[in-house]
């Protein structure tokens, strides 16, 4: 084992030396044509032609080494292409020879190599050639690594990127898997083999495991559909059989595959859903030229949108937000992303009035995409005022200063919270849902060109701060426990690049007054994903590591709802994106009711503001909350 080990750790050699080798191997093959030619006559080698007669083929086979570059590849790693590169400097060999052979014959000077002996001599130089270098090949693939070091592992994909695993699996020296099979939902695939490794069914994954002893899984299938992906997983995780994915294709480096990127799957790419189409020429059309406002932009949603605009070619990129530091590295990452894209930052609390006007007049956009806003659950409810002041004040400020500078579009970042809401966080939503499209409809009813307010819904967001995902990781990688609020507790998730795109999309499609709701999926059991997690990471639920119930937080549902039970929806172009039909609200009653809200706010009397906004949205229905008595009619809050 020791040698083997030596064997693998032999550093590559020097070119000068690989061209000494070849021309060695070339040597060897002269000398046998030369046999073969003189019918193996010991008295053939007393000639005193030979010596020149060698002189002369190797000096031609030196200079076509050299020009053909055989000796700057690595032996150990010899392809096809290799081979080729042989073949071509053979034949340039033979060319030439017979080149200088007529050439000699036309000038009558006695020729040096018989015609038999050239056509000998090239194809034995070709066949040594390709025979030293594969037997070096072969004998470092067996002896890099001992066999029983390695992990026996199964490709899901028997494509381009699933051969170029294998391949990369063989050629490098710090590799520990053993690719022992293919698994490929081609029915004309399966039961062949590449590279002498045999392709499966993947319904024969559950027995493979065990009959095969599979350590590990790479998916290397680029367009495998999320609910297969899930499948794959679960049987693997059933055996504790760890899974790996590869980068996006674009992200593997001129086509090299390193070992470095193949990383075990994480629950994002298990909550993925199949990939969105966009009508990215309707949205250029729209975009292109234009100056762009997104508020919050150096939040989760905020800065996808930001990126994500850059495509679209606007005169500008307005990123407010009132975080300093997520701000500036927002800006330094666009500028890296678009180089030529102009990006302007502006330090601003959307609550601040006289501030968001300086906004409208020193830059006068377009559109806006409005994602400021505090979304956290508990904190909200024990900060009403707070919530009200930046999700519905700063909503109220935005949508009138559209309206005031001429704002083309305003596109409202909304909630699922929203619906039916039993937190203070969905009631601020909703109350801003409320006041831009009665604003809208209010507009629409002067016959002028105004402002078109467009709102989109949608739920949870995968890997957004504070969000579920990222605290379990962290209460993971500490050793647990894993904290749920409730063993029935569901959610949806979307992930952020696609909640942007729809966003966007929508933003695209609407003619004003639209609340637009998105296709989130099926909501998934946050149990389940915690389970699901700790087993990613290689632990054993409630052995390795504990999952702990902790109840329901205040305003916490079990479960969130896209529509109320008055609203239906209405199809789009769109797949994925529904309109709601909600109830109209009075522009005038919602401004009287808004006024006296912030009115409210000024005495800073936590219950009176709950209570106020109760009187707005009727639905609003605390939950675990000590605004649940505000829902009784004889009891009072002091």
């Amino acid at each position: 084992m020791k040698i083997l080990n030596s064997v693998n750790q032999l550093s590559i050699v020097p070119r000068w030396i690989i061209f000494l080798f070849d021309i060695a191997c070339a040597s060897f093959a002269f000398f046998l044509a030369y046999s073969v030619f003189y019918n193996f006559s010991l008295e053939a080698f007393y000639r005193p032609a030979l010596t020149m007669e060698f002189m002369y083929c190797m000096s031609i086979t030196a200079v076509a080494f050299l020009i053909f570059k055989t000796h700057t590849g690595i032996i150990r790693y010899t392809s096809a292409v290799d081979s080729i590169r042989f073949l071509s400097t053979v034949l340039f060999i033979v060319i030439v020879l017979f080149a200088i052979k007529l050439f000699l014959i036309a000038m009558r000077i006695p020729t040096i190599l018989p015609t038999n002996l050239i056509i000998l001599y090239s194809l034995f130089a070709f066949v040594c050639l390709f025979i030293y270098r594969t037997s070096i090949k072969v004998f470092f693939q067996y002896t890099k690594v001992a066999q029983d070091s390695k992990k026996n592992t199964l490709v899901f994909g028997a494509g381009d990127l699933g051969i170029a695993v294998k391949r990369t699996m063989d050629h490098d020296l710090r590799a520990a898997n053993a690719i022992i099979g293919y698994l490929d939902d081609s029915d004309q695939k399966i039961g062949k083999s590449i590279d002498g490794v045999k392709i499966y069914s993947p319904d024969d994954l559950d027995k493979l495991i065990p009959k095969l002893n599979v350590e590990e899984l790479i998916i290397a299938s680029p367009n495998i559909p999320a609910t297969r992906k899930n499948e794959i997983t679960d049987i693997c995780l059933e055996h504790n059989v760890n899974v790996l994915t590869l980068p996006p294709v674009q992200k593997i480096i001129n086509g090299d595959l390193n070992p470095n990127q193949i990383q075990k799957i994480k629950i994002e790419d298990l909550l993925e859903r199949d990939s969105i189409k966009i009508s990215n020429n309707n949205i250029l059309e729209q975009l292109k030229g234009k100056r762009v406002l997104v508020t919050g932009a150096a939040g989760s949603i905020g800065s996808e949108i930001s990126k994500q605009l850059g495509k679209y070619d606007p005169q500008m990129i307005i990123l407010c937000d009132q975080a300093e530091s997520p701000l500036h590295n927002l800006q330094l990452d666009l500028q890296d992303l678009y180089k030529n894209q102009v990006y302007h930052s502006f330090i601003a609390d959307v609550k601040n009035y006289e501030r968001m006007k300086n906004l409208f007049d020193t830059f006068k956009p377009h559109v806006v995409y409005h994602a400021a806003a505090y979304k956290h659950v508990p904190m909200m409810e024990n900060h009403p005022i707070e919530g009200v002041r930046t999700n519905v004040l700063g909503t109220f400020n935005l949508a009138n200063l559209s309206v005031d500078f001429g704002v083309d579009k305003f596109v409202f970042v909304s909630t699922d919270k929203a619906v039916n809401p039993t937190n203070i966080m969905g009631a601020t939503k909703r109350i801003a849902e409320i006041y831009v499209q009665s604003l809208n409809n209010h507009l629409e009813r002067s016959e002028k060109k105004h402002t078109r307010f467009i709102t989109t819904r949608f739920g949870n967001v995968l890997g957004s701060n504070g969000s579920v995902i990222p605290r379990f990781k962290d209460q993971i990688e500490k050793g647990g426990p894993v904290t749920v609020t409730h063993p029935e507790i569901t959610r949806y998730f979307m992930t952020i690049p696609e909640a942007c795109q729809l966003v966007i999309e929508a933003g695209n499609m609407g003619n004003g007054g639209e609340i637009f709701v998105f296709d989130m999926g099926k909501s998934v059991k946050i149990v389940e994903l915690a389970e699901k997690m700790i087993k990613l990471s290689g632990f054993v639920p409630n052995q390795d590591i504990e999952i702990k119930f902790t109840g329901l937080r205040p305003g916490e549902k079990l479960y969130e709802e896209l529509l109320n039970d008055l609203e239906n929806t209405m199809a789009t172009h769109h797949e994925k994106i529904m309109i709601a039909k909600v109830r109209e609200n009075d522009f005038a009653f919602v401004q009287s009711e808004l006024d006296t809200l912030f009115t409210i706010i000024k005495t800073q009397n936590e219950t009176n503001i709950v209570r106020q906004m109760k009187q707005i949205v009727p639905e609003f229905k605390s939950q675990n909350s000590i605004y649940e008595a505000l829902d009784k009619k004889d009891i009072q809050i002091q």
